[in-house]
C-alpha cells in the first residue's frame, strides 16, 4: 500500500506543470460560399503546435518561444503540417492555400493562439465533404456552416478522426437531443477526469479530510450546488469574471482545502461555507470552458444540464477511486491521518502553490 501510495504522491508531483482545462482548446469552423469556395479556420494552441511540428521535423522549439519564432517554425514547416491534415470532397483530397497567424496571450492565463485559414475552390459537383485534423489528441468540434444557412451543422471528433461526411446539397438537420446529452455528458466528465487536473485535486483535497461518508456528503453537496450556480449564471450571460481573476483564485482555494487538511483532523462548520464559496470560483472556471466549447443554440439547455451531470460524475469517479485506494481498507487505521491525509495534503498543497505562481505571474 505505501508503495502504491507514494507512487500516487509522485504523479501528483510530476503532473503539476499540467495545465488544466486542456479540452476545447481546438475549434474549426467550416465555411461554404455558395458551393464554390471554402474557407476552413483552425484556432489551437500555438505552442502545443509548434512543439509537434518541431518533433516531427527534427528542430526542437527553443524555451520561452516568442510569438516571431514560433510564427517563423509555422511558416519553415508547412510542407509537414499539412501531411496531418486531409481537406476531402467526394473522394479526392485537395490542396487549400495556408495562412498561419499567431497571436500572443491576452492575460496571464490565456495560451499563445495560433489561427490557421485554409481555403479553395470547390471542385465542380462536389457533393461531400471530409474532415481531420492530426494535430490534437482531445476532443474538438468542428462547425459547418453554408453562406446562405443559419443552421449550421456540428460534428465531434476525437485527435485524429477523420469526420463523418458533411453533405454539401442538403440543409443541415438540427441537433438530435440524445445525441447532444450524451456527448455533453461525456464532455463533463472528461473536464474532470482526465483533463481537470486541478478540479480533481480539490475534489480529493475535500475527501482526504474526514473518513466518515456524512463529511464528505456535505462538502460535496455544498460544492455541487455552487459551481451549479455560478456555471448556469455565467452561461447566460448574467456574470462574468475575468479567467485572470477566476484561474489564480481557484488554485488557492485547492492550497488552502489542502492546508486545512494537515491541521484538521475533522470537519468544522466554517469548512463547508468555504467549499461552497469555493464552489462559485470552480464554477466559474467550468463556465469558460464550455463557453469555449460552444453550445449548440436549439439545445442550449440540454448541453448546460448533462454538461454539469458529467461533472458531476467525474467528482464522484474520483471520490469512488480514492476510497478504494484508501479509504476502504485503511480509513480506520490510527495512522491514517499521519501517513496518507498530511502527505498527500502537502502534495496537494505544492502543486496548488505552484500554479498559483504560474497563473499570477
Amino acid at each position: 500500500m505505501k508503495r502504491c501510495f507514494h507512487a500516487a504522491i509522485t504523479a501528483i508531483a510530476l503532473a503539476a506543470r499540467l495545465s488544466a482545462h486542456e479540452i476545447g482548446t481546438t475549434r474549426v469552423s467550416v465555411l461554404f460560399h455558395e458551393r464554390q469556395t471554402y474557407d476552413i479556420e483552425i484556432a489551437t494552441d500555438a505552442s502545443s503546435l509548434a512543439e509537434k511540428l518541431g518533433v516531427i521535423s527534427g528542430s526542437p522549439l527553443p524555451s520561452n518561444p516568442s510569438t516571431a519564432q514560433i510564427q517563423s517554425m509555422f511558416n519553415r514547416f508547412d510542407a509537414q503540417f499539412r501531411q496531418r491534415v486531409k481537406v476531402a470532397f467526394d473522394a479526392s483530397e485537395v490542396r487549400p492555400a495556408i495562412a498561419y497567424t499567431v497571436t500572443p496571450p491576452v492575460d496571464a492565463t490565456s495560451a499563445t493562439l495560433a489561427t490557421i485559414h485554409l481555403t479553395g475552390e470547390i471542385p465542380a459537383n462536389a457533393r461531400q465533404f471530409r474532415w481531420s485534423f492530426g494535430w490534437t489528441f482531445a476532443s474538438y468540434a468542428m462547425i459547418v456552416r453554408n453562406a446562405t444557412s443559419e443552421n449550421p451543422a456540428t460534428q465531434w471528433l476525437e485527435g485524429s478522426q477523420t469526420s463523418a461526411p458533411f453533405a454539401l446539397l442538403t440543409p443541415a438537420p438540427p441537433p438530435d437531443r440524445l445525441h447532444t446529452a450524451w456527448r455533453y455528458l461525456g464532455l463533463g466528465f472528461t473536464h474532470i477526469m482526465p483533463y481537470g487536473f486541478d478540479h480533481m485535486l480539490f475534489v480529493l483535497g475535500i475527501y482526504l479530510l474526514s473518513r466518515r461518508p456524512r463529511s464528505v456528503l456535505l462538502q460535496v453537496s455544498a460544492f455541487t450546488v455552487a459551481h451549479s450556480i455560478t456555471l448556469g449564471l455565467s452561461m447566460y450571460g448574467l456574470i462574468s469574471v475575468s479567467p485572470r481573476i477566476v484561474e489564480p483564485m481557484i488554485a488557492i482555494s485547492i492550497a488552502y482545502v489542502a492546508i486545512e487538511n494537515i491541521f484538521l483532523a475533522e470537519l468544522r462548520s466554517w469548512r463547508v461555507a468555504l467549499v461552497f464559496g469555493f464552489g462559485l470560483l470552480h464554477g466559474m472556471g467550468f463556465a469558460g470552458v464550455l463557453k469555449e466549447l460552444g453550445l449548440p443554440r436549439s439545445e442550449f439547455v440540454t448541453a448546460l444540464v448533462t454538461f454539469n451531470l458529467g461533472v458531476e460524475a467525474g467528482q464522484l469517479a474520483v471520490i469512488a477511486a480514492a476510497f478504494l485506494l484508501v479509504g476502504w481498507h485503511y480509513s480506520n487505521r490510527s495512522w491514517y491521518h499521519g501517513r496518507v491525509v498530511i502527505p498527500a495534503s502537502l502534495a496537494i498543497a505544492c502543486t496548488a502553490v505552484y500554479w498559483t505562481i504560474e497563473r499570477l505571474v
